[in-house]
């Protein structure tokens, strides 16, 4: 590309916001070489790096850079088998802890992209980390354990250094000593301790003088008894730093065999700085990944230039290519036409740089060799060229090199001259663009523009709407409608007369008029398009939620239902274990009044009580003495505590109240009471009495569904809010059903589909784990579910 072309589309200043994203030095500078690529492989690989980071970032939260220093000097000074510098070796060990906190981030996430490999593949040299970090304390310490041999050397300086001030101490604590001292301190100077004597009386402390105050009051002198010590602590200094070169030396002699290792993790950390900061731009922009078409179709939906502040900037819809490939913007001074230019040119530079754009999910975009734009103000004084010659050496330039895999972009094609030979010109150059199959986007305010491209088969009319109302621009593209000057209608707005405007129309040549009537014509069709489309989205969106009224009316029905046959179970259970019990106690009651000789009444009344309970526990188990399923017409067969057989809830309940006027019931169904209509009733079957504990409820809710729930689930072509409900219900329907796994048939496409239903998958708690299909199930455009297993 152009560094022209970058620079009036403002394409440095995104690179600016990208380099602020980065973490570290390198990525930062690997960023500002960030350009458009003209490979669609190689374009679609930092695409899918871009998507594949923002979907960590969404799961785990950013990752972090800090610590990450330059290390490649370091690297080829330790390939010369030259020893690296204390502050060297804390960068190299900087370095290898960073690594090991992004190869714990990319490894922690189960799912496997386009960057998984590469997190498998750092190498943070954890035990060499570990013993830098041991060693080096900073650039200007060394540990005393670093080694035997520093630690020794240390404690013997400790030790002289005590002896020293030990006998300094005692010099100047001297009672004889106070007056002939300038001051009761020990000092240092040239690296040797000494004592601060006034000047005149030097002669009473031998010893080396080392200095005197800027007065000559005072000789700062080292006595002759610590003489010695001094030479002694020189000698151990310098012990020390051959001992701190001998543990720099190791440290370094220990990353020589990692040499590869530490170029491969500098390469790839500073490469995921830069994939990082992409998605994080992508991130604070609500971008979203473009699709790259084949076809030569740029279709952009919702675009907002990412430079225009969030909240002033208006979404615009721009598309080019297929019917089309040329685009003919028209509309009022600041109403959004150059814009509109440079935003597809933008977004082209930015997505064939492997960034995402600011615009809804699906926008296309197409490869292109080289962009052109000419746009903006170029007149130069130092060339002495006005603004027409300006934009016609640019012109020339283009005209020259574009050819069909170029993007061309015109601001005001053939303006700053004579309208009429400005026109001509611009109508001739777009004709030479349209002919060699270039994809052009100009915008014009010449009316023999808007007809040329009315009648020109391949070129397309877009204007930037104007409310003559508010006299201020929406900055919406309306895309197949010419755009109108709006002179008359401003000027009438303005308080001009209607007498002056009419006059002025009068001017205007009858193909002129004309053409203004179809713009108006084409313009009114469009308001009547826009709404009635209006219209048929809030129809849509009512319909959408009468669905979800339905479904959340069906769930709640199929907890009623469960609800209900779970108390009649329950009751069921308890009249016959309330009978068991009865019967049992009885019949002991009984044997023991027969072992012990009682009168024959006293069994006969045991024996006629028990016949009563279970004749109870009969009644409330007795139904009508029609056929069970035969609708009840006859109000009067109706009694207190029958039980019959709701039809529109498929459960049985008792009778509560009878028949009213109307014909409604009052039913008892467990724990819960309803009313229903006569005409909802049929008899009941017969009430059996189980014997051992079988699979109701639930149960028999799985069984009914098992023929009911498919294997698998396709939501290909649906947006996210309308596929997950679909997959969430499917879910807990083959849950409920039994099955032990299923499909879901999300495909490929940009990921976000497949993104929201992993997410889904991981807040159910009845799925046991998911995966992608295999190569004959499906490959990634399949997950494949597992439930939990229950008894």
């Amino acid at each position: 590309m152009k560094e022209k072309t970058l620079r009036t589309l403002e394409y440095h200043k995104i690179i600016e916001r990208l380099c602020d994203n980065a973490g570290s030095a390198c990525g930062k500078e690997r960023c500002r070489e960030t350009v458009p690529l003209t490979d669609l492989f190689e374009i679609e690989r930092l695409q899918e790096e871009t998507q594949d980071a923002l979907s960590r970032i969404y799961a785990h939260g950013s990752l972090s850079f800090s610590g990450i220093h330059d290390i490649r000097a370091s690297i080829k000074r330790l390939d010369m088998e030259a020893g690296l510098s204390a502050g060297e070796l804390l960068h190299v060990g900087s370095l290898l802890v960073a690594v090991k906190r992004i190869r714990d981030y990319g490894t922690g996430d189960e799912r496997e992209d386009s960057l998984s490999e590469r997190f498998r593949m750092l190498e943070p040299l954890v035990s060499a980390a570990s013993e830098i970090d041991r060693c080096i304390i900073s650039e200007e310490e060394i540990a005393d354990d670093a080694s035997a041999g520093l630690k020794n050397v240390r404690r013997s300086i400790r030790i002289t250094n005590e002896k020293i001030r030990d006998q300094l101490a005692s010099i100047v604590s001297a009672t004889d000593n106070k007056s002939y001292l300038q001051d009761n301190i020990i000092t240092m100077r040239d690296g040797r301790y000494c004592i601060p004597v006034k000047s005149e009386y030097k002669n009473r402390f031998p010893g080396m003088v080392h200095d005197q105050s800027a007065k000559g009051s005072t000789t700062f002198i080292e006595p002759a008894a610590v003489v010695n010590l001094n030479n002694e602590l020189r000698e151990l200094a310098g012990k020390e730093q051959e001992e701190i070169k001998k543990v720099l030396k190791t440290l370094s002699e220990m990353l020589v065999p990692h040499i590869s290792s530490l170029e491969f993790d500098m390469e790839t950390v500073t490469q995921f700085d830069v994939i990082f900061a992409r998605a994080m731009l992508a991130k604070s922009m609500n971008a979203s990944r473009p699709v790259f078409s084949k076809e030569g179709i740029i279709d952009i939906r919702k675009g907002r230039h990412p430079l225009i502040d969030k909240s002033k900037v208006v979404p615009i819809d721009i598309r080019l290519g297929g019917e089309f490939t040329m685009l003919v913007i028209t509309g009022p001074n600041t109403g959004g036409k150059t814009v509109s230019l440079k935003t597809v040119g933008l977004f082209t530079l930015m997505g064939q740089s492997g960034l995402h754009i600011p615009a809804f999910d699906g926008s296309r975009l197409t490869v292109f060799d080289n962009v052109f734009a000419d746009i903006g103000d170029e007149q130069s004084i130092e060339q002495s060229l006005s603004t027409f010659s300006s934009h016609m050496t640019n012109t020339v330039s283009i005209l020259k090199e574009a050819d069909e895999n170029s993007l061309v972009l015109f601001d005001e094609l053939g303006a700053g001259t004579d309208p009429t030979e400005g026109a001509a010109l611009a109508r001739a150059i777009l004709s030479d663009l349209h002919e060699r199959g270039i994809h052009v986007m100009a915008t014009t305010h010449y009316a023999e523009l808007k007809a040329y491209a009315l009648t020109t088969p391949g070129v397309c009319n877009a204007c930037c709407e104007f409310d003559v109302a508010t006299l201020s621009p929406t900055y919406r593209l309306l895309i197949g409608v010419p755009g109108r000057s709006n002179a008359f209608a401003i000027s009438g707005k303005l308080g001009l007369s209607g007498q002056l405007i009419e006059r002025a129309r009068g001017y205007m040549t009858q193909k002129e008029k004309s053409l203004d009537d179809v713009i108006e014509g084409l313009s009114a069709s469009r308001l009547e398009y826009e709404q009635k489309n209006e219209k048929a989205s809030e129809a849509l969106g009512e319909a959408e939620k009468l669905r979800e009224r339905l479904e959340q009316k069906n769930e709640k029905l199929d907890a009623t239902r469960e609800k209900i046959i779970e108390n009649a179970r329950e009751e069921a259970e308890k009249i016959l274990r309330e009978a068991k019990e009865y019967a049992d106690a009885t019949i002991r009651k009984i044997n023991k009044l027969a072992g012990s000789g009682a009168p024959m009444r006293e069994l006969e009344e045991e024996r006629g009580a028990l016949r009563d309970k279970l004749s109870g526990a009969g009644r409330k188990k007795k139904d009508f003495s029609k056929k069970p399923g035969t609708p009840i017409t006859d109000p009067s067969q109706l009694k207190v505590g029958d039980r019959v057989h709701v039809i529109s809830l498929n459960v049985d309940g008792k009778v509560a109240a009878l028949p009213d006027r109307k014909g409604d019931v009052g039913i008892s169904m467990g724990a819960m009471h309803t009313t229903v209509n006569i005409s909802d009733l049929a008899a009941a079957e017969a009430e059996p009495v189980p014997e051992k504990k079988e699979k109701t409820g639930a149960g028999a809710i799985r069984i009914q569904k098992a023929y009911d729930v498919g294997m698998s689930v396709n939501v290909i072509g649906m947006r996210v809010d309308e596929a997950l409900p679909i997959v969430e219900k499917y879910l807990d329907d083959a849950y409920l059903a039994g099955l032990q796994n299923v499909s879901v048939i999300h495909g490929r496409g940009t990921g976000a589909l497949k993104d929201a239903v992993h997410g889904l998958l991981k807040r159910l708690k009845y799925v046991s784990s998911y995966r992608f299909g295999t190569f004959h199930e499906g490959d990634r455009g399949v997950t494949i579910v597992e439930f939990k297993q229950t008894n």
